[in-house]
């Protein structure tokens, strides 16, 4: 049966393929289907698991008997028993190999996700992050089934057009799926400047967040078109849309080809004002990518997913070669490597520290300063690769003075251990700050004396602007880099800075949007970073655009207090 469901495109192009779906807190679990002749060996499989995880407690608490810890360690296995008990979680599972012919490995990690929805809805604090033992307990579980497994299926075809379809997914999982090369990403969650799209965007395929049934209603194998502009998912479409919708993605293709022309001619508007344009990478290996866009530089190196998908932290040597890597590869050309951001919805693997609010709490610079040894390790091998290449530091979500102090100090810090060890580094290397936080938008006067480069993070900056969760779909509609605030912030900031002859660049996702280009050249924004997908599309518009006749519609908008009439103006602008 052919059917269409809607989401929020945060991708755009046309990807053809089959679904492949995923569980999104246990990756490597595979779903398939038990010949009917199997389930109920299968569900005695699952029911030995069940009962082997209990032993394995039962032995815990016979061995912790003791101590003056005993006490919260035994509540702490008594709360698994009881996890594991769970009908939501045992009972239901099994009814799902019944019902359903899934394999015990797929069965219990959805009854999971159940019950941790169930925990999302607990208004007290603590309770709610106990769904942190309900995965603990799924994954012992887990790790018995998957050392005894039981039918084999046989082997998926890797043709590269698999469409991964998942409830969620973290800038983790997406990172982890990125070897796979799959032709596009679906997910019930997520919001479209949410990390996990933003890295969708980065791969260069289709992505669609949002879509809130999707996996329940998709099943494996099941034939897709993905619409990312559109946002539009067709499931197991008739011929003659797949034959429509294979002209759309040929032309789309072609398009790309002729943006490719554009590679090797410098970037300059009509009326001669030169624009640079840097890419946004995570990992050294989207170098290639890089030199295929022609851009001229790294504009943002996020260094935090170094620290993802791994159980312990990567050393000094071992940053220090990826940055070097990268830094020798552009040949030159400006490399910026930002601080690790982690915290929010990119945290360390095993991490022990949490919060009510992840997005307003030890994130980026403040877990920095707040983990001084695992800072300076970073500052050390940045400083290491500097001698490499023209590598400039970049902090992220500085709020005030005390900050850029800190930082200054342990950087001062890393350089005379470097110093001392007679190891080489650029001993003037460059020190600049995001300005993503109103607080600093607002007092950029300071940051820039302070700071010998800005780069506007305009993502988290119209979240807390205005008062968004960028990851949360429900108030997804609310999020607008439109709203007259916004505008004025971001004028007022490259303003200030362009009169301070102050380097200034965007690295968010306006960066990258063509519908935003001459709104940002019309604020005076000379250097964009982006993903490197985006530049030439962008590239296209800045040779398309004639400054002086923009400005009358540029300052008409900064005089406008309503959004309404700010998208329309923008629209006569793109015209």
């Amino acid at each position: 049966m052919s059917f269409i469901l809607h989401g929020v495109g945060a991708s755009e192009g046309i990807a053809i393929g089959h679904a492949h779906l995923a569980s999104p807190a246990t990756l490597n679990v595979a779903h398939y289907l038990i010949p009917k002749n199997q389930i109920d060996k299968e569900i005695t499989r699952l029911n030995c698991a069940f009962a082997t995880v209990r032993k394995e407690i039962e032995k815990l608490q016979s061995s912790a008997n003791q101590g003056p810890t005993f006490a919260e360690f035994n509540a702490f296995l008594e709360l698994h028993h009881m996890i594991l008990d769970d009908p939501t979680l045992s009972s239901a599972a099994v009814e799902c190999i019944a019902q359903t012919q899934c394999n015990a490995e797929w069965a219990v990690t959805q009854q999971m996700e159940v019950l941790l929805s169930q925990f999302e809805e607990i208004e007290d604090a603590y309770l709610r992050e106990r769904k942190t033992d309900v995965m603990q307990v799924v994954e012992r579980v887990l790790k018995v089934l998957l050392g005894h497994p039981g039918y084999i299926p046989p082997p998926l075809k890797h043709d590269g057009n698999s469409i991964l379809v998942a409830h969620d997914l973290s800038p983790a999982d997406v990172m982890q799926y990125k070897q796979h090369q799959f032709a596009a990403f679906l997910t019930d969650l997520g919001g479209v400047t949410s990390h996990t799209a933003i890295i969708a965007r980065s791969l260069n395929i289709p992505s669609i967040v949002a879509m809130h049934h999707a996996r329940q209603l998709i099943y494996n194998n099941d034939n897709l078109i993905v619409d990312g502009g559109q946002g539009v998912v067709i499931v197991n479409p008739d011929k003659y849309v797949l034959a429509e919708y294979r002209l759309k993605q040929n032309h789309l293709d072609l398009e790309k080809r002729k943006l490719k022309r554009l590679k090797s001619i410098p970037t300059m508007t009509l009326d001669g004002t030169s624009i640079e344009l840097h890419a946004n990478i995570e990992l050294p290996q989207d170098i290639e990518q890089v030199k295929e866009s022609g851009a001229i530089g790294i504009g943002l190196f996020r260094s935090e997913f170094l620290f993802l998908n791994r159980d312990d932290l990567p050393s000094e040597d071992e940053q220090f070669e990826a940055y070097s890597t990268v830094a020798q590869n552009m040949r030159g050309l400006p490399v910026t490597i930002r601080t690790f951001d982690l915290g929010a919805d990119k945290s360390l693997k095993n991490s022990c520290r949490s919060a009510i609010n992840p997005a307003l709490g030890l994130r980026a610079i403040r877990l920095c300063l707040a983990e001084h040894d695992m800072f300076l390790t970073q500052l050390r091998a940045i400083l290491r690769a500097s001698a490499y290449g023209k590598v400039r530091i970049l902090i992220p979500m500085l709020s005030n003075d005390y900050e850029i102090n800190q930082t200054l100090q342990l950087l001062n810090h890393a350089k005379q251990s470097l110093l001392d060890e007679k190891k080489p580094f650029d001993e003037e290397i460059k020190v600049g700050g995001m300005i993503e936080i109103p607080a600093a938008a607002l007092s950029v006067e300071m940051f820039m004396r302070k700071l010998d480069f800005l780069s506007i993070g305009t993502n988290d900056l119209i979240q807390y602007t205005l008062a968004i969760d960028r990851a949360d779909d429900t108030v997804a509609h609310l999020y607008d880099p439109l709203h007259p605030s916004v505008l004025w912030l971001l004028a007022r900031i490259i303003s200030t800075a362009n009169r301070s002859n102050l380097p200034i660049s965007i690295c968010g996702e306006i960066a990258g949007d063509i519908q935003y280009t001459r709104l940002l050249l019309g604020f005076g924004l000379q250097q964009f970073s982006m993903y490197p997908a985006h530049i030439l599309p962008v590239k296209h518009e800045i040779l398309k655009s004639h400054l002086p006749s923009i400005m009358p519609i540029i300052q008409k908008i900064l005089k406008t207090d309503e959004s309404e009439k700010v998208h329309g103006l923008l629209s006569k602008l793109n015209n």
